[in-house]
């Protein structure tokens, strides 16, 4: 009879256990599959900021060396991220390709009237109004420079509306990590509530508080790093599925922000199930006995 009793509370135990890795391992996966959401979607607005059109229309008969010196100045530049010198024939090609047909023959005579320029991109955190207004002027100053054209409503429409996003995602993400302390929480709770008679035990045998916690903090942790593990396992087969089916999220990878992102998983795996279970001890051991039958 005992021995049946032993091996109940054992599949018990065990049950719980599994029950409270399960749980904690998908809290946490979908805490970081809405992080990668975030890091994509940031990076989706760097890409998007970083080839907005700049482009520098030089004067006529500015010497070809003239501009591309000025193209190397720029390259110079840190806050630039590329730039790419239009001669006057391939500004050509490309409006051709863009009106279906050759437009000199259309004009009736054999002068180009295009301009050389140099197409700028500059990187994310200068692809802004207020960064590209204060460049324009800095540039028209120059005697060579005839015009500097950039879609300044496009550029504050895409910011206006990358900060919009921003804040939603950011709300969201607030709100889920307030969910997810919840869930693993009441499932640590759960798991040492289900223990507190042994908890009692220990008690009236003498053990200090700190020798009851221990054990319980330590499996409590274990619990949630092998929760954040398997999540991450989940979360890594869910990527790859993702770049096997859409090849063009690759350039939205960026391998030291997904490192972050797993490590801070682990981490909040851990310290959130050991704190947990910490809080939840204090409870029962404090309690009465008579109490712990409610």
């Amino acid at each position: 009879m005992i021995q049946n009793e032993e091996i109940y509370t054992k599949r018990r135990l065990t049950g719980s256990y599994i029950t409270s890795v399960v749980s904690i391992s998908l809290v946490l996966f979908t805490l970081g599959m809405f992080g990668i959401i975030v890091l994509n979607a940031s990076k989706l607005s760097d890409l998007i900021k970083e080839n907005i059109g700049f482009e520098i229309i030089m004067k006529e008969g500015v010497r070809e060396a003239t501009i591309i010196q000025m193209q190397k100045m720029l390259d110079a530049n840190p806050h630039v991220k590329s730039t790419y010198y239009i001669t006057r024939e391939e500004a050509t090609k490309r409006l051709a390709q863009d009106l279906g047909e050759d437009f000199i023959q259309w004009l009736g005579n054999d002068e180009n009237p295009l301009l050389p320029s140099i197409e700028v991109k500059f990187r994310a955190d200068w692809a802004n109004s207020d960064s590209l207004r204060m460049i324009e002027q800095r540039l028209l100053q120059n005697s060579d420079v005839k015009e500097v054209y950039y879609q300044k409503s496009l550029v504050d429409l895409i910011n206006q509306n990358i900060q919009r996003i921003g804040l939603v995602l950011f709300v969201f993400v607030l709100l889920l990590l307030i969910i997810a302390i919840a869930l693993i929480n009441n499932t640590i709770r759960l798991t040492v509530y289900a223990r507190r008679f042994l908890i009692r035990s220990m008690q009236l045998v003498g053990a200090t508080e700190g020798f009851i916690r221990k054990p319980f903090i330590i499996t409590a942790m274990i619990q949630g790093f092998i929760g954040a593990v398997f999540s991450l396992l989940l979360l890594s087969g869910m990527l790859y599925l993702a770049l096997q089916s859409i090849p063009e999220l690759e350039q939205l990878q960026d391998s030291t922000m997904i490192a972050f992102l797993y490590g801070s998983i682990l981490l909040l795996g851990v310290l959130l199930t050991g704190f947990s279970t910490f809080f939840a001890l204090r409870k029962y051991l404090r309690t009465r006995t008579d109490k712990l039958f409610v």
